[in-house]
């Protein structure tokens, strides 16, 4: 298995350096968050600046253990994959009223880094890259919908030679550039959020697993030498839940991503890669994804697309899939390779809202890869829920979730069908 505890891009630059105590005491609070990831982090944030302060958040490692401090720190526009799998659900104006949500995400962001000046090097710059006619369809629909949402930023689909003045490489035809999209140091962004947070006054304790919880009126939270309780509580967890509740265990499965970093490349290479030092994503159902950092790195993720499995080693295998990319970067080290769980939802839309006979016990999960900027937009929805209700909280928790029978018997097969399934999809969306 994969050493998640190795060094990645993030823990290497990190710019905070906090330290928040274990929990060895009794306490009593209004809100208690198990997760020290972007969900329960910003769940927090919201809740606080809306005078909601008396809150605990029991982190089992340390603040970005988990996907919020390993993944591509890609800023882009949505929320799940492809929103079409609950229209269903919630009906055409339910998948508009998602849709025009669902491309708030960088402002909130920006807004939470110029409020509280964190230091978490926010770069405009977003393109989606397609490689054939049918993905190069799909980009158009897109400016059409992206453009609907009236953003102040450019919005342009590209194609043909017009694709090399944003991105260096010849294998994409197409290409939709968002400004209004782009890139962050994801852990930074986090720790300068916990940074706020603690400055409302909210308790944070790291190295707490949660060992019992207890539910009732009164929620009781038990770690190896404390507890917490509190009249309201929060899973967030995600690929950590760890079977603790077994309703919210059974509706997601963890796959897994991976990362790897170049050493730093010189100013004339990164103006090859990337003339708008951007960040990037192709279309397909599973997705190679890339950046330029403020240190003049690449930073290129990927995940298996057909067969789930570990590769054994992490720099060969993500290396190979960049030289596709660049072939050009055949003489560039690999300075570190990282990778780890995320956890999947089988709509591949994030799943908030409250177990049905504990309404006090709200969960949000499954962010299905893509985490850094739905986690902003969900989370201040799913704080408007624990708050004081809102439409928009009724709306997302009203999408149901489904289990996944025999996932921790059969992970691999399972994800590795549902990949398979994903890829073949892909061709009739557009996507392949």
């Amino acid at each position: 298995m994969i050493n998640i505890e190795t060094a990645t891009y993030y823990t290497a630059t990190k710019k905070y350096h906090l330290d928040f105590p274990s929990l060895e005491k009794d306490i009593d609070v209004d809100v208690v968050v198990i997760g020290g990831g972007f969900s329960g982090i910003n769940t927090a944030l919201e809740l606080a600046e809306r005078g909601i302060t008396n809150i605990a958040v029991l982190e089992a490692r340390y603040l970005g253990f988990g996907g919020t401090g390993r993944n591509g720190g890609q800023i882009m526009a949505g929320i799940g994959h492809d929103l079409s799998k609950i229209q269903k659900d919630v009906g055409e104006e339910g998948v508009r009223a998602i849709f025009e949500i669902s491309d708030q995400g960088a402002d909130i962001i920006k807004a939470r880094i110029a409020k509280y000046g964190i230091d978490a090097d926010f770069c405009h710059g977003y393109a989606y890259l397609g490689f054939n006619g049918r993905q190069a369809k799909t980009l158009r629909t897109w400016e059409k919908e992206f453009k609907s949402l009236g953003s102040p930023h450019e919005i342009r689909y590209m194609e043909g030679a017009e694709v090399r003045s944003i991105i260096g490489s010849e294998v994409y035809g197409s290409a939709l550039l968002h400004m209004g999209g782009g890139h962050v140091h994801s852990l930074n962004l986090l720790l300068g959020e916990a940074k706020a947070l603690a400055s409302h006054g909210v308790q944070i304790f790291e190295h707490s697993p949660a060992v019992e919880v207890s539910y009732g009126d009164r929620i009781t939270v038990r770690t190896a030498k404390g507890s917490v309780r509190a009249n309201k509580m929060l899973w967030a967890c995600d690929s950590f839940l760890n079977g603790m509740e077994p309703s919210l265990h059974k509706t997601t499965i963890n796959t897994y991503a991976f990362q790897c970093m170049t050493e730093p490349l010189s100013d004339a290479l990164i103006e090859q890669i990337s003339p708008i030092r951007g960040a990037y994503s192709d279309i397909r159902p599973v997705i190679d994804y890339y950046r330029v950092t403020r240190e003049n790195r690449l930073l290129f993720g990927a995940a298996t697309p057909l067969i789930e499995h570990i590769p054994r080693d992490l720099k060969a295998w993500n290396r190979a899939l960049m030289l596709k990319v660049f072939p050009y970067l055949d003489q560039v080290k690999i300075d570190l390779a990282w990778g780890g769980p995320m956890a999947c939802s089988p709509n591949l839309f994030p799943q908030i809202g409250s177990l049905p006979q504990h309404n006090n016990v709200f969960y949000v999960q499954g962010y299905s890869g893509f985490g850094v900027t739905p986690s902003h937009i969900i989370c201040k929805i799913l704080a408007e829920g624990m708050a004081e209700g809102s439409s928009r909280y009724t709306l997302i928790s009203s999408v149901p979730r489904a289990p996944i029978p025999a996932k921790d018997q059969l992970r691999p097969a399972i994800v590795s069908a549902g990949k398979v399934w994903h890829q073949l999809a892909g061709y009739w969306s557009g996507r392949r």
